[in-house]
């Protein structure tokens, strides 16, 4: 719609009509929340859905798929609490990931930080840091069985050094057998994650890193005081991710390796879950601990995301 104006002494000036509020104006974002619909329903099933029925079983006792169900209440908690192989899979857990947590972010980030100053082969480099993550999980853990094994090549090589006093049946010690887990843990691992940082580095201004080098720093304080600071939120956030994978992700690396033994030595908590479920035949204890492991999962990214003092 347009109006008509005259100015004074003058032919009439043709003037379109303001915008108005009426008509098809709000389409577009009611279009937005419609396709949004499918995802919310997605993630409401498959995700939130998953998360409630983890409360709803460990309330349950539960022997088994095809077994009757019977409500039990607290009684799982009580079960969980007063077995010693929880408690143990509780050590466990804790040493994981304070062994292995802080190992990989830090070598991650050092060798992160080397890759992104370019250096000779650098290109290589970033594809040889991806192989641990090309290979598949039985491969790996075949590897790392090959080398701990009696007859592997670590103990041949403490052998051909002189050092045979040291050798051990690396795996089938309960003294040995969680430390080579948390080594496949931290192999697999950082090699994704240094590229990751690498990736985040290579975004950062070359000013900040010449200017710091001007003024007499070097790369050990370049890398600590000035780059470490500006991905400080992306650290937190690569951090959550390790913890997250390492917490939830280790059971098919015991499962492949040790079976959780000697004993309960290697056990960890996302272990007992499936070794309660599909082995013992008990879902309420199963998910009980799942229950647990969930909690230390939500108190442990609160943990990251306020010691690294992140904004959302």
């Amino acid at each position: 719609m347009t109006t008509l104006t005259s100015p004074p002494g003058g032919a009439a000036i043709r003037h379109p009509a303001p915008p108005t509020t009426t008509g098809r104006i709000g389409t577009p974002r009611q279009g937005g929340t419609i396709l949004a619909v499918p995802a919310l329903v997605w993630y409401a099933v498959f995700m939130i859905g998953p998360v409630i029925a983890i409360f709803v079983i460990a309330a349950l006792h539960w022997p088994g798929m095809l077994q009757p169900v019977s409500f039990a209440g607290l009684g799982n908690v009580r079960t969980v609490l007063d077995d010693p192989v929880f408690w143990d899979a509780v050590r466990n857990t804790a040493v994981q990931l304070a062994v292995a947590l802080p190992i990989m972010i830090v070598c991650a980030y050092m060798l992160g930080y080397y890759v992104a100053q370019k250096p000779p082969g650098h290109r290589v480099i970033r594809y040889l840091l991806f192989i641990p993550g090309l290979i598949s999980t039985p491969a790996k853990a075949m590897v790392f069985y090959a080398a701990l094994s009696p007859d592997g090549l670590a103990n041949g090589a403490l052998e051909s050094v002189g050092l045979g006093s040291l050798t051990d049946a690396w795996l089938a010690s309960p003294s040995t057998a969680l430390a080579c887990l948390i080594a496949l843990d931290v192999w697999s691992g950082i090699g994704f994650t240094a590229v990751l940082f690498a990736a985040r580095l290579d975004s950062v201004p070359d000013d900040l890193g010449e200017a710091a080098q001007l003024d007499g720093a070097g790369h050990w304080r370049t890398m600590w005081r000035i780059h470490f600071p500006v991905i400080r939120d992306y650290v937190g956030v690569v951090t959550m991710l390790q913890f997250l994978w390492t917490l939830f992700g280790s059971a098919q690396h015991v499962l492949l390796l040790t079976q959780g033994g000697p004993g309960s030595s290697s056990t960890t908590l996302s272990f007992l879950v499936y070794q309660k479920a599909f082995i013992a035949a008990d879902l309420g204890y199963s998910q009980t601990v799942g229950v647990i492991l969930f909690l230390a999962g939500l108190v442990g990214l609160l943990a990251i995301r306020r010691a690294f003092r992140q904004n959302y």
